[in-house]
């Protein structure tokens, strides 16, 4: 890894490219159909419960910053057994899955000048511009750093001067709370957290390239913190800005697309145009630095034999391998699901892991990194909580997609407690 290739800039772009690419374009309509009249509400949430979540991780980050950070945290935490590697496994899963999210996101906004809704075109751009990322990465970190400060400079720009002017357009009404049929429902909106989570979660992408920041110890928790603070001030922005032009019905109507259905109204033809081009800048970059992070977490737990590996014919490093490997599994998942699914899938992996991690830091290293259990067992509570009742939610609107989820994360518990029951068999056989 190349310690210090990352400045503290560099990580803050990389770190609201994954979030501000997910969480305003992807998930801002499944958000409100959940939440109802008061969805900015739950971006507030999403963030209070994701500052709690960042605590386990500046701590851990703190104390022993590396790339593949939580992976670290995770084996620190549990040892080199099926728990560590499973929960490291999901957060990486989570992670391609955010990818999937982000790619159809942007191939649904490129597509909405041309009126094209759905069809094979939308798998076909979302591969693209995952293939895109691949190129940009395999080119290396300084040009992942780069390119995430243009990017990220870029659309928080332009998505805020979008955000003031359709607010001015709207009188700074809130449309959205208008809708008769818009009623609340205390479930519904706690289970929109989960997806506001979701929206904050690329903030686990500066902790696994904790390494390669400069100034690690100092300068990972700032870039985390920095982070949130910018994605939480631009999504509600946004979530205004889209609320005071758009009924709550209209946006849910336009879920998959809602900001550029919103800058119709508010800023006329070129105002749609405009928001479609921030849409493919945000969610290109947010696919860049998710296919960046992923790729090393990957690199990192093949290095600590917690997953099993495989050079299918490939040369170079493993790194090179786990990059092709992060491509693939997110373009297969663009293809064969919708936002809808994979948003959700995304939701069930990564609120799973995180209570692990936090469980973990809080039973075995809270003395040792000097952190406060009762901090530990807040963010245990609140994921446990949004977890519940996103749970019942969707048992109920799309009861397979919980099935699947819970089929494939026990196959990541079985398949990782075999994988390392043998591998640790054969390791004997050798010393033997």
């Amino acid at each position: 890894m190349n310690k210090g290739s990352i400045s503290l800039a560099g990580a803050v772009g990389m770190g609201t490219g994954v979030m501000i690419g997910a969480g305003i374009f992807a998930l801002t309509g499944q958000i409100a159909q959940l939440a109802g009249p008061y969805f900015a509400l739950s971006f507030v949430f999403g963030a209070i419960v994701t500052s709690f979540s960042a605590y386990s991780y500046i701590k851990m980050s703190n104390a022993w910053p590396s790339s593949g950070g939580i992976a670290m945290i995770l084996q620190k935490a549990y040892g080199p057994g099926a728990i560590a590697a499973a929960a490291a496994l999901l957060m990486a899963l989570s992670m391609v899955i955010s990818e999937s999210l982000v790619a159809r996101t942007f191939a649904t906004y490129v597509l909405r000048p041309f009126d094209i809704a759905g069809g094979p075109l939308v798998p076909v751009l979302a591969v693209g511009v995952i293939l895109f990322a691949f190129i940009v990465n395999a080119s290396g970190n300084r040009s992942v750093g780069l390119l995430s400060i243009i990017m990220a400079v870029i659309k928080i720009g332009g998505i805020a001067l979008f955000g003031i002017v359709a607010l001015w357009s709207g009188g700074f009404t809130f449309a959205a709370a208008s809708s008769t049929n818009s009623g609340f429902n205390l479930t519904g909106f706690i289970a929109s957290v989960a997806l506001s989570i979701l929206a904050f979660k690329g903030f686990t992408t500066i902790t696994n390239s904790g390494a390669e920041i400069t100034d690690p110890h100092r300068n990972v928790g700032r870039t985390i913190m920095i982070s949130i603070a910018i994605c939480t001030v631009v999504y509600l922005l946004v979530a205004f800005a889209v609320g005071s032009n758009l009924s709550i019905d209209q946006i849910v109507a336009a879920k998959d697309y809602s900001l550029a259905e919103a800058a119709s109204p508010a800023l006329g033809q070129s105002g749609f145009y405009l928001t479609v081009v921030l849409a493919a800048v945000a969610t290109a970059s947010g696919v860049l630095a998710s296919v960046f992070a992923v790729s090393r977490m990957l690199a990192m737990l093949t290095d600590m034999k917690m997953i099993p590996h495989s050079h299918f014919g490939m040369s170079g490093p493993i790194r090179s391998h786990t990059l092709v490997y992060t491509v693939v599994l997110a373009s297969a998942l663009a293809v064969f699901f919708d936002l809808s699914r994979i948003a959700s899938l995304g939701a069930f992996f990564y609120l799973i892991m995180d209570m692990l991690v936090h469980w973990g830091v809080f039973r075995h290293l809270r003395h040792e990194i000097g952190a406060h259990g009762a901090v530990l067992l807040c963010a245990i509570a609140f994921d446990g909580f949004v977890l519940a009742a996103f749970t019942t939610m969707k048992l109920g609107s799309d009861p397979m997609i919980v099935l699947y989820a819970g089929a494939a994360i026990s196959a990541v518990f079985i398949s990782e407690r075999i994988y390392l029951k043998r591998w640790t068999a054969l390791e004997a056989v050798a010393k033997n």
